[in-house]
């Protein structure tokens, strides 16, 4: 074990609120938060090259084990020097456990007190992942933040369900704990207990007991309302130690970034933004709009005027129009750049409004001209990617 330790640093707490701006110390630098995180769910930001992200003021990313477990193997990656290198990516990576691809895959597999067992949604072949072998596979991996192995449970689950894959997912972070190597790397607790505020407590209380060097709050944006995910992240984060950086999984809406801000969260992870990208879903200051309308088709001026992206410098929203109505691959990645470029401003104003004491009338104004998407069809959207995934 080596004694290059991790840190988090907080610099400043919004007076009027639980904001927080900080500093996370990694192997690979330190980065600023609140911060978000890409997905490269398989190595890779889809369409999108490292040198790119990190134009973006994107230091930190987030890559899934499960995927990288299947193909190309954890073997082939460690043997060719570890994920940072195997990807050109000199920044900061973290790691998930797999937990949550696991439990997207219902049908494949099942869940006992060892472990996972899983079918690959590849090939079929049956695999067993423990908590010992998720922190080992992160630790063989090289990544700078890794996550124990937790239990997700579907957001309609009944409370006696919540509550076992609570118990187990606090049994497997003590295993997981003690399974660890590294000294170097963070290895981060997952908060659980589905919408049900006393279980969100206990779990928050018990994981802080173990003394992790930071806390993710897992379960939460998978089919319940927006109003419900706020009152579950208030109630784990309550609980939770000041001095840690506390990280939201999956989620990427603006809207929903700022109120989480708002409510203590450091760190975030999604795939959404690249995922609205390829479908023609862009940020705007005012919301998202959908480049293919054929509004867009003889507009000249670019998606966002006040973006500073390359995609809003160089190229009018006719011209994006034009290339997903062509389905020329050019259209993805211009609309990557652009949404992660929007969400990385949004991240810089955000941290900008804390250090200055201004970030109520920051979270005001934004979330005022800021139209997001319809509840019902979100909800609806959301059911239907959890089943495609199933």
């Amino acid at each position: 074990m080596t004694n290059n330790l991790p840190g988090f640093h907080l610099k400043k707490t919004y007076p009027a609120a639980k904001a927080r701006a900080g500093e996370l110390v990694t192997s690979h630098g330190t980065v600023s938060t609140p911060l978000f995180c890409p997905v490269a769910t398989q190595g890779t930001i889809k369409t999108l090259t490292p040198r790119e992200v990190r134009d973006l003021a994107l230091p930190m990313i987030l890559v899934n084990t499960y995927h990288l477990y299947l193909r190309p193997g954890i073997d082939v990656v460690e043997k060719l020097g570890g994920l940072h290198k195997f990807m050109a990516w000199d920044g900061v990576i973290l790691t998930d456990s797999g937990g949550y691809q696991v439990f997207s895959l219902a049908r494949l597999r099942r869940v006992r007190d060892e472990g996972v067992v899983f079918r690959s949604h590849i090939d079929g072949s049956e695999h067993l992942i423990t908590p010992e072998l998720a922190v080992q596979f992160q630790e063989s991996l090289g990544a700078d933040i890794i996550m124990v192995l937790d239990v997700c449970s579907a957001y309609d689950s009944s409370f006696e369900k919540v509550e076992q894959d609570t118990h187990r997912t606090h049994h497997w972070a003590e295993r997981s704990r003690k399974a660890q190597q590294s000294g170097d790397q963070a290895l981060y607790g997952i908060v659980q207990g589905g919408v049900f505020p006393g279980l969100r407590r206990q779990s928050a209380e018990y994981l802080a007991s173990l003394n992790f060097p930071g806390y993710a709050i897992g379960g939460l944006c998978l089919g319940e309302t927006k109003e419900v995910t706020l009152a579950m992240v208030e109630e784990s984060v309550t609980f939770l130690p000041e001095n840690k950086p506390r990280y939201l999984m999956g989620v990427g809406s603006p809207e929903d970034i700022v109120e989480s801000v708002a409510r203590g969260i450091d760190l975030f992870d999604s795939a959404l933004p690249t995922r609205l990208a390829r479908n023609g879903s862009l940020f705007t200051p005012s919301g998202r709009i959908n480049i293919r309308n054929a509004g867009f088709g003889r507009m000249e001026r670019p998606v966002d005027p006040d973006c500073g992206c390359y995609t809003c410098r160089t190229f009018s929203a006719a011209y994006l129009h034009h290339l997903f109505s062509a389905k020329e691959l050019l259209a993805y990645r211009l609309a990557s750049i652009h949404n992660l470029a929007f969400i990385s401003q949004l991240m810089q104003r955000i941290r900008s409004a804390i250090l200055d004491d201004t970030f109520d009338s920051f979270k005001d104004e934004f979330l005022s001209t800021y139209r997001p998407t319809d509840e019902q069809v979100r909800l609806e959207q959301k059911q239907k990617w959890l089943k495609q995934r199933a």
